[in-house]
């Protein structure tokens, strides 16, 4: 099996010599990987769909690159730090956390369709992790959340009922929270400066005040309502757009520039009136005195 799997050599590190560098081991019911311990130059390893729960005989791959462990038995992330491991894959599996995930150069991470209740314990050393794929699992908060570095976090299908530590996602420009139970949108932060894509749909958000409390984010121009109970109420486009202005498409549809200017009219003439109401408060405010 290890014959037919290894492929694409490559040189070694000193150029003298050439080892293969990839191992695929797919759909072989394989519960015991000890074997590629000797194999300390591989950087690609794809060992989805067996029946793994242990992954310690990797932890002497120090090459390691890139590794897909989808579909296996294990019910906890926890390895052995490899220092230039950039891409790992654990979806569809049984892990219940996200301690033990601590690989320096780390950049994508997929834990899709585990058991993972809280984000907590997930490490602050991940300086590296632009993209996090959480989708399908039980996550009910997203307290714990603390990756500066963050691009891209994929949070659909989960048991969300609030938000929380999202002000560190300083760097984060895209935020899938389809499929969860938000009724409310506070946590969201003015410090989340870079984020474009926001995805929302199939939440409880019932008002529009709470689509309003999206005005702390600067730079968002694209918003998925759909299946919200707000997304029913008549002149629901129009309504976002005179809370959220900056926005250029709702629901990935293009906001027309009919829409923009009648937005813009109900805009003004609703600050008119706020100015008329807070003027007159204040003269009832005066004449009771």
């Amino acid at each position: 099996m290890l014959q037919e799997g290894l492929s694409l050599l490559c040189k070694t590190g000193n150029g003298l010599a050439h080892a293969y560098v990839k191992f695929e081991a797919k759909y072989k019911d394989l519960t015991d990987i000890s074997l590629l311990e000797c194999f300390i130059h591989l950087r690609y390893v794809d060992l989805s769909e067996n029946k793994l729960q242990d992954l310690s005989p990797l932890s002497s791959l120090t090459h390691l690159l890139w590794l897909k462990v989808d579909g296996n038995l294990l019910t906890s992330a926890r390895m052995q730090e490899l220092p230039y491991l950039q891409i790992i894959s654990f979806a569809h599996n049984h892990i219940k956390d996200m301690e033990g995930i601590t690989h320096p150069c780390l950049a994508n991470l997929s834990l899709k369709g585990n058991k993972i209740r809280t984000a907590l314990g997930l490490s602050q050393a991940l300086f590296s992790l632009h993209n996090l794929e959480l989708r399908g699992n039980k996550l009910e908060s997203t307290a714990g959340l603390n990756l500066p570095k963050l691009k891209s976090l994929y949070l659909a299908q989960n048991a969300l009922r609030s938000l929380e530590g999202l002000e560190a996602l300083e760097q984060l420009t895209t935020l899938h929270l389809r499929d969860n139970q938000l009724e409310a949108l506070d946590g969201f932060s003015s410090s989340m400066k870079c984020l474009q894509y926001l995805n929302l749909r199939n939440n409880g958000i019932s008002t529009f005040e709470e689509v309003a409390k999206l005005q702390v984010l600067p730079m968002l121009k694209a918003l998925v309502l759909l299946d919200n109970p707000c997304s029913d109420e008549p002149n629901y486009r129009l309504e976002v757009l005179v809370l959220l202005p900056r926005l250029e498409r709702l629901d990935k549809e293009l906001f027309e520039q009919d829409e923009r200017a009648e937005a813009n009219e109900i805009r003004q003439r609703r600050q008119e009136e706020e100015k008329v109401r807070t003027a007159q408060g204040r003269e009832w405010g005066v004449r009771s005195v």
